[in-house]
């Protein structure tokens, strides 16, 4: 296009001069030059925002990853306080009761070896225990079970019995007869033993019983887990001599406790 200049006309009739900005200067490519362009326009530099984006879209999906995994593991847990107060309501659970009923040692001899001073226990104890199931819906199903009869942790018997089944309710009896032949004793058995032998309410004993029990209740039937039953506060005297009638133990003030054995890869608890 081409400017249309106005002349402005003065009283003296004579015409002002007109002043015309000339265009522009072109790059010989024919291209805009902005160094002869009296205004430079200042560039906006744009910022990336994606990451902060991305940022609070990690976070956001991590606190709502940490909420439902809270949320889902409060539900298990609230479940599974509820089936444990059915289970409890509706079956009662309680554990199994021991109780020593009679010990009787039969024999019970110390030698010593002149040749190499050596001292062997040689030992037959007979005794008798009672499993009491207190409940009334629940079926324990026993293991043969493993004896031991310690003295101060000294072993003066071993022994075992079969397996068997306690009904609901129920007592049943375990009467085994253990021996312990020629067994050789440190010095420090030995000196506990003679020193033990000397008291007046006898010998103090030790029944330690090990074996898996498991629970049936109806039609369920749960996985065996390891117990042990031990039983103190037995003294007993021992025969004298060759008599042949037994030495009865005191087993009044006898008390067993029994201990779950929970056993995780090669250890036992």
């Amino acid at each position: 296009m081409t400017d249309r200049v106005y002349p402005s006309t003065k009283p003296n009739g004579t015409a002002a001069p007109i002043t015309v900005n000339p265009p522009p200067a072109k790059a010989q490519n024919g291209l805009y030059n902005p160094t002869r362009h009296p205004y430079r326009p200042t560039p906006t530099i744009s910022r990336p925002r994606h990451k902060h984006r991305r940022q609070f879209s990690c976070r956001r999906c991590f606190c709502l990853s940490c909420f439902w995994s809270i949320l889902i593991l409060i539900a298990i847990l609230l479940l599974a306080a509820i089936a444990s107060a059915a289970f409890y309501v509706l079956y009662r659970p309680q554990r199994p009761l021991f109780s020593v009923t009679s010990l009787k040692i039969s024999t019970f001899n110390l030698t010593t070896t002149p040749s190499d001073d050596s001292t062997h226990l040689t030992t037959k104890i007979n005794i008798t225990l009672s499993a009491k199931n207190p409940n009334k819906k629940i079926i324990f199903l026993y293991d043969p079970i493993s004896i031991t009869v310690l003295s101060n942790s000294v072993n003066i018997s071993n022994g075992s019995f079969a397996n068997f089944t306690n009904s609901p309710d129920n007592i049943s009896i375990i009467h085994t007869s253990m021996a312990l032949n020629s067994q050789v004793l440190d010095a420090d058995s030995v000196k506990s033993l003679k020193s033990d032998l000397k008291r007046k309410n006898g010998l103090p004993m030790e029944i330690v019983m090990d074996t898996m029990v498991g629970v049936k209740m109806e039609k369920l039937k749960m996985k065996k887990i390891g117990i042990r039953v031990k039983c103190d506060g037995i003294h007993g005297l021992v025969p004298k001599g060759k008599t042949v009638i037994p030495a009865v133990a005191n087993t009044s003030n006898a008390k067993c406790k029994v201990d779950l054995r929970i056993k995780i890869f090669k250890w036992t608890f």
